[in-house]
This record gives structure tokens, sequence and C-alpha cells, in this order.
């Protein structure tokens, strides 16, 4: 059975020196509702699984298995107090004192998939976040961390791995918590395809910005087929996986910014890809790691609109 732990700490008040920053989670959350705690009490639960002999898509008793899909899915259901990214006026942490980091930027996409793999298994007090700003990155980080100097990193037995479709698969198989990937050999074989059709969905996205937007049909097309291989769940393997995971960042951007800027609807005449949106807005998980949609269509704006 789970186990819930609760811990209580005080927000962070004005006089506070620890420079906290907590994130208010209403329905529609973004980078626009951080806000300093002002003497409020922010509550922590972490569910854990001890065991993960079966994993949510494998045959389990009905009742047991929807037990175990609810709470992969309310992992993360309660506000989280999040640092303020490190700059290059920033100390390191203690690097390699056992502790596990996860080195993100809360803008980053990609960091972004690790972010919810990590919500999503429970482990806000296993993995601590480490967010790193791009525009102004500390020194350290490359010399002492990851020569890439890239995010998302993962710090975890004395070792640093990187990119981030690796890192959603090493944290599912490494660590407690509800499993994210199929035991099913089709399903398994399926999501293989699926990662290997990002790259293509992202180019044929980010160069239909060139034109009208409806040149994104294509993938966007591939995304609602996929979206219909399995009928046991709204996923594109039917039950919430890591597959799932790694598209949500991008569908995240891409949505507003073809609407706001190509007035083109990625959802129009794609109801199982509407479905999709509307599921993955319920993952509490998912939720704490999104933007807010304005911020995501300037970043989108000022990165692609000077190219065209």
């Amino acid at each position: 059975m789970a186990a819930l732990k609760i811990s209580y700490s005080s927000g962070i008040g004005p006089g506070s020196s620890s420079n906290q920053i907590t994130r208010i989670l209403p329905r529609s959350t973004g980078l626009s509702s951080f806000y300093r705690g002002r003497n409020c009490v922010q509550v922590h639960a972490v569910l854990s699984f001890p065991c993960q002999t079966h994993c949510s898509f494998c045959p389990l008793p009905a009742a047991k298995k929807t037990t175990r899909i609810s709470q992969a899915m309310a992992t993360g259901s309660v506000h989280e107090v999040l640092p303020p990214a490190l700059d290059s006026h920033s100390d390191p942490p203690p690097i390699f004192d056992g502790t596990t980091r996860l080195y993100i930027s809360y803008t980053c996409p990609y960091a972004q998939r690790v972010w919810i793999t990590r919500n999503c298994k429970g482990l806000q007090d296993k993995i601590k976040l480490v967010p790193i700003d791009l525009k102004d990155r500390p020194a350290w980080y490359k010399q002492k961390v990851y020569p890439a100097n890239k995010v998302p990193a993962l710090e975890h037995n004395n070792e640093v791995k990187g990119e981030s479709l690796e890192l959603i698969k090493y944290i599912d198989s490494h660590f407690d918590g509800p499993s994210l990937f199929p035991c099913d050999p089709a399903k398994k074989e399926f999501a293989e395809e699926l990662f290997s059709y990002i790259d293509s969905f992202y180019k044929t996205a980010t160069s239909s910005f060139k034109g009208d937007g409806s040149e994104a049909g294509v993938a966007f097309d591939y995304i609602e087929t996929a979206l219909s291989k399995f009928e046991d769940g709204p996923f594109f393997l039917g039950q919430f996986s890591l597959v799932d995971i790694a598209y949500a960042p991008f569908i995240e951007r891409f949505q507003p910014f073809l609407l706001d800027v190509k007035k083109y609807d990625i959802t129009l005449g794609r109801p199982k890809l509407a479905t999709w949106i509307e599921e993955m807005n319920k993952n509490e998980a998912y939720k704490q790691t999104k933007s807010d949609p304005k911020e995501l269509v300037q970043s989108y704006k000022k990165r692609f609109m000077a190219q065209l």
C-alpha cells in the first residue's frame, strides 16, 4: 500500500533569509503564478510505492489497477515550494554529497519532461530541484556539474547524466513510484516508435511557423492517429505513460502559439487530441510544471518571429 508522508513548513515571510519562492497552483498555473510567501503554511505530500512488481499497464484486478493509476495521477497535488533559479552570482550546491539533484530550467521543455516524471513518481522529497538561469548560467555548472552545460541533468550516485528522454526512463526504472512505462510488448514497441518521431514532430511544427500554420497539420494528424491506437484510455498507450510526458511540453507550447499567431487550432477536427489535452490538464503532477500560456507565446514570438 502507498505510504503517505506529510510534512509542514512555514511559508517564507518578507524577513526570511532563505529567499525561497512559493508557487501557488490554481487550475491554470505558470511562471506568473510565483509569489513570495506571506505567513502561509505549505503542506507537502509524497506518495511512495515500495513495491514495483506490477506496473499500471499490466493485468491486475480492476480495483487495484484503478487505485494505482489514480495515485500516479494525483501525485504532487499539493503546493510545492520551489527555489529561485541560480545565476552567475550564485554559489554551487554541495555537489556529490549524496543528494540526488535534478538541474532544470523552469522554462525549458526538455527539462520539464524530467520534472514531470519526478512529480508523477512522487519523488519530490527524493530528488531536489536545482533550477538554473539559462540566460546567466553559473560557471560552476559547466565546470563542476555537467560539461555539456545544458539542462536537464541528474546528479545521482556520484554521477551526472543528461538527455531528457534517457533521464525520464532512468528515473522511472531506478526510483520507487508507479511505473510509467508499459509491460505489454505491443505498447512498448509503439512507445519507442513515438519517441523516435518526436524530433520530426518538433521540426514539422516549428517549420510551419513560416507559413499560416496549417503545415503543422501533418504532425498533429500523426498525433491524432497515434492516440487512436489503444482504446483502454485517452493517452498514447491507453494509460498515462512516459510517452505523454515526452510530448506534453511541446504541445503545451505549440497550441497557444499557433492559435494566437497563426489562428490555427490544432484540436479542430482532432477529437482525440482535444481529449488528450483535457486529460493532461487534470494531472496535478504535470500542472505544477506548466508555464503561463501568454508567456509561452511571447517567448516563442521572440524566438521564432525574428527568423521569419
